[in-house]
């Protein structure tokens, strides 16, 4: 790989973050309010038969997942993904995907703030609801222009949070599964049957739709490797917190999952009641609703500050590669790019006032353009792995290796390619499919008429 790869790819950020720190935002960012409201979707879809969705599911991020942490362990950089795209296969995706990622969690920030403010303010009355999320948007401002490290442990602790809560969770449920709580019986296989529908009651056209409701629940994980660079040890770090991020993720929706469909019959659950809440309730806990909306508001708040840093470092690796305004590419002092710490708070106050005012048109487009960028994202990260490896062997600069390369990586590829075609069978689905590639290509066209004037750029420091 050439030395202007590698320097383009460099980073003059701070350092501070830790393995604990790596993970725990991994954890932060991708178990939200996807896992805690949006798994009773996927049961309704696949009955209990959502097990295999979910481990599907699992299957293909962990995969895409070991690609990522093994080139972040080779070449850690603030830019990850779009980085490793830009040398592996042409600068114009690495240019489509950074700004493909930066629009899709600016657009997840407006939904994380908008959902976590609504539910504070109706605790709250008389108080407006842009005020809690103006309050909100400020305080996670000042927190991520702060020194890297006192963000990092600001998120360990935020992240953690919604990590007991789910630990407590499997422990509730595995008393109720055996009938070791006052009053419960042990609850056998009668929900895992299907009660009668058997395990897979709406067959294989259930367990599809499940995934789909499933798959994107995942996304944020990959946090990890774009914060690798701003750690004391970055090659170390990312191969660290991949392997324990990867197994723990798995551990916690499987976990959650399981617990639900042993004591849930699969009928009473739905898309607009938490399973959660109902699992606790057949546990006769006292004050679960508020206690469940208390989680939901600091699992919300835990991925928007988690996805604030990923923009903002996304938005400064593009700049810092001359695919953005040099503005984003300065550091402050404390070694936080503020210009592009500020844009992401910015557009994400955009993305809510867009909540509100316009929450079934321009939005409703937006959020459908959003939902299938995952899996761009992930296809990408896949083809880069396959034409890098080879060239990071050649260097000797391997620390994590993908299994049984090239195989498992061809496999994850195919994975993803059948994910999309399930997605062609779904009216809805198709719907993102459509607006995702629209998307690509406005961002895709927007590049090669940026990259026709500009040229790779260094960042400034004020």
């Amino acid at each position: 790989m050439s030395e202007a790869e590698r320097s383009t790819g460099a980073t003059d950020l701070g350092s501070g973050l830790k393995v604990r720190h790596l993970t725990m935002m991994g954890l932060g960012s991708a178990i939200g309010a996807g896992l805690f409201l949006g798994s009773g979707v996927g049961i309704a879809a696949a009955g209990p038969a959502v097990l295999v969705s979910y481990l599907l599911a699992g299957i293909m991020i962990i995969f895409v997942m070991r690609m990522l942490g093994e080139m972040g362990a080779a070449l850690p950089v603030s830019g990850s993904f779009s980085h490793y795209a830009r040398i592996g296969i042409g600068r114009w995706a690495g240019f489509t995907m950074g700004w493909l990622y930066w629009f899709m969690l600016i657009m997840v920030l407006g939904v994380e703030i908008t959902g976590a403010s609504a539910i504070v303010q109706s605790w709250l009355p008389g108080v407006p609801q842009w005020v809690v999320a103006l309050v909100f948007v400020v305080f996670f401002a000042v927190v991520n222009l702060a020194r890297v490290a006192n963000f990092g442990e600001f998120e360990f602790w935020f992240a953690a949070l919604k990590v007991a809560v789910i630990i407590g969770f499997l422990v509730i449920g595995v008393l109720l599964v055996f009938g070791l709580l006052p009053g419960t019986d042990p609850v056998g296989f009668v929900h895992v049957l299907g009660d009668g529908d058997g395990f897979a009651p709406n067959g294989i056209a259930g367990i599809a739709a499940g995934l789909l409701a499933v798959a994107f629940a995942f996304g944020g994980i990959e946090i990890v490797t774009i914060a690798a660079a701003e750690s004391n040890d970055p090659e170390r770090s990312i191969a660290t917190a991949v392997r324990t991020v990867v197994w723990r993720i798995t551990f916690f929706y499987l976990g959650s999952i399981t617990i639900m469909v042993f004591v849930l019959p699969w009928t009473t659950v739905s898309g607009e009641n938490s399973p959660f809440v109902s699992v606790l309730d057949i546990a006769g806990l006292p004050y679960v609703s508020g206690f469940m909306e208390l989680v939901v508001v600091i699992a919300l708040l835990s991925a928007f500050n988690a996805n604030v840093y990923g923009t903002s470092r996304m938005a400064y690796s593009l700049a810092r590669g001359g695919d953005g305004p040099a503005l984003l590419a300065r550091i402050s002092r404390s070694g936080v790019p503020r210009n592009a710490v500020l844009l992401s708070v910015f557009f994400g106050f955009v993305s809510v006032l867009l909540n509100w005012l316009l929450p079934d048109t321009i939005l409703g487009i937006l959020l459908n353009a959003v939902g299938s960028a995952l899996i761009a994202i992930w296809l990408f990260i896949v083809v880069a792995h396959l034409r890098l490896r080879r060239r990071f062997e050649a260097e000797g600069t391997l620390r994590l290796k993908m299994w049984a390369f090239p195989y498992l990586s061809w496999f994850t590829l195919a994975m993803l390619l059948g994910f999309i075609a399930l997605m062609l069978s779904d009216s809805d689905a198709r719907l993102q499919l459509a607006s995702t590639f629209v998307l690509f290509l406005v961002i895709a066209g927007i590049g090669m008429i940026w990259q026709r004037f500009h040229h790779p750029t260094e960042p400034s420091r004020p």
